[in-house]
């Protein structure tokens, strides 16, 4: 697996069928983004995500150039930290270990390409097979704030989590 650019024209139609469900886009975006996924709405948060963190998409793509996944990762200057949002993996692919080494290459790309000290992300508590993946990269928990998502009658917690620079 490698990390790359995301392509819209390559990749969108991909990450479009991995967001099968409302649920699922919800653990994924936080309704950051419009359900359904929407080309014109997606590229706007992504260039937003640039704009405002310098935030750069990358796709996690398979040694037979398949995309496997999406990440993106952004670093904030002032503490060295870099952050990783919106992640997610082709549902055929869970479970099989891509998402611990899409996590891991993100981590590896913020501390060897960028000088991170640490990298951050968020989970949603209930997610807990994500969760468990990030916990396989390395990532630590580092606090839960409690009732901090409403889905429709769900509260979900949402999970800080932190991988150091060794």
């Amino acid at each position: 697996m490698r990390l790359r650019p995301y392509i819209p024209e390559k990749d969108f139609e991909a990450i479009q069928t991995w967001i099968n469900e409302e649920r699922v886009h919800a653990m994924w975006c936080a309704n950051l983004i419009q359900y359904p996924l929407e080309k014109s709405n997606f590229e706007e948060v992504l260039q937003k995500g640039k704009e405002r963190l310098g935030e750069i998409p990358l796709i996690a793509e398979t040694e037979d150039g398949k995309a496997a996944g999406l990440i993106c990762y952004s670093l904030n200057q002032e503490t060295q930290t870099g952050m990783l949002r919106f992640v997610i993996l082709d549902p055929a692919l869970r479970g099989k270990g891509y998402g611990k080494e899409m996590v891991s290459l993100a981590a590896k790309y913020g501390f060897e390409e960028t000088g991170a000290e640490s990298v951050r992300l968020v989970v949603f508590s209930t997610n807990e097979a994500a969760k468990h993946c990030y916990l396989s990269a390395g990532f630590t928990e580092q606090n839960t704030t409690e009732g901090a998502f409403q889905f429709k009658d769900e509260t979900w917690g949402r999970c800080n989590m932190i991988k150091e620079r060794k």
